[in-house]
């Protein structure tokens, strides 16, 4: 039987609901060489780092679905099904271009940099495409954090082995001028949702996980660990702080060769 509900215990529940427009894109894990390419190219590692995501005017959280199969026979009239691969959906972000360009050289030239193997130049007629190792233009460490207004719970999620698969059109004309905007599509191996850094690791909530290291010990950490650890410092220092001195982030409060966190910024 329903029984009906009062307004005001219904009223908090759909006044309490996400917003679209509260977001971040950054971009991180891009390899060296990658880098060094978008460097020589006029796009910096400070512009990678911090202004190409706040330049993100939509983006689109990742979805994903599983391949399935189809098993007969285990039980008399009876189909079953099965998963046996999970398949992750593109996701496309659309970006304002900067009065500079860099936002348009830094998804053209990621692209160009894909297929640039070939040792023939690009102004010569018998120039062809050929294409880089993927370890060497995927990245990880890839965000996007959904947030409130309130900036007390987010969503986060971590991409592992994006890169650009397909850069769209832009359109130009005599016409009222408008913002200029560029979309991209970008494929990835797979993603987590939740905090993947150690220090959310050693704070309970890695993973989205719903707990907390307060009025706890920290766990003890073995030899391993701390090997795991000072490669992961390691690669977030190179790839995501290379460019910016003096950041106080949770990383650089971080020792990796120490079991303990000595300080910690959010």
């Amino acid at each position: 039987m329903v029984r009906p509900r009062r307004i005001s215990d219904i009223k908090p529940i759909f006044t309490n609901v996400a917003q679209t427009s509260q977001y971040e894109v950054k971009f991180g894990g891009l390899k060296s060489e990658l880098r060094n390419y978008l460097a020589a190219r006029g796009v910096d590692s400070r512009f990678i780092g911090e202004t190409v995501g706040l330049l993100c005017n939509s983006a689109s959280l990742p979805g994903s679905s599983f391949g399935t199969s189809d098993i007969a026979g285990n039980y008399t009239g009876v189909m079953e099904k099965f998963a046996h691969t999970r398949i992750f959906t593109p996701i496309d972000l659309t970006f304002y271009v900067d009065k500079e360009y860099k936002t348009m050289k830094f998804l053209e030239h990621w692209m160009e940099y894909m297929s640039s193997a070939s040792n023939v130049s690009p102004n010569n007629d018998g120039y062809y495409f050929k294409m880089k190792y993927p370890d060497q233009y995927k990245c990880d460490f890839t965000k996007i954090t959904k947030f409130n207004r309130d900036y007390k719970v987010e969503l986060e999620y971590t991409f592992f082995g994006l890169f650009p698969m397909a850069l769209s059109s832009v359109g130009v004309s005599y016409d009222s001028s408008q913002v200029m905007t560029v979309s991209a599509t970008f494929n990835y191996e797979r993603y987590v949702s939740g905090p993947i850094y150690t220090i959310d690791a050693l704070r309970g909530n890695f993973n989205n996980l719903v707990s907390s290291l307060k009025d706890k010990t920290i766990p003890t950490v073995n030899a391993a660990s701390i090997d795991e650890y000072r490669n992961f410092y390691d690669i977030i220092r190179q790839t995501q702080f290379s460019a910016l001195p003096n950041t106080n982030t949770a990383t650089n409060n971080f020792s990796p060769d120490s079991t303990t966190i000595s300080s910690y910024t959010r």
